[in-house]
C-alpha cells in the first residue's frame, strides 16, 4: 500500500520528458508549476488505479 502514491518507471520518463520540454518556457515559476502539476495528475492516476485494483 506504500506504493500507490509514487511513480511508476514509466511515469518517471514521462515527467523528465516533459521537464525537457518546460525548460524552453521563460518564466521559472511557470515551469516549476507546470512540472508539479504533471507529477500531481500522474500520482492522482496511480491512486484511482490502485482504489480500481484492489475495491474487489
Amino acid at each position: 500500500m506504500n506504493n500507490y502514491n509514487k511513480l511508476t518507471l514509466e511515469q518517471e520518463f514521462k515527467l523528465a520528458l516533459y521537464k525537457q520540454k518546460i525548460q524552453k518556457l521563460h518564466s521559472k515559476n511557470v515551469r516549476q508549476h507546470l512540472l508539479a502539476t504533471l507529477k500531481q495528475m500522474m500520482i492522482k492516476d496511480n491512486l484511482i488505479k490502485f482504489f480500481i485494483k484492489n475495491s474487489t
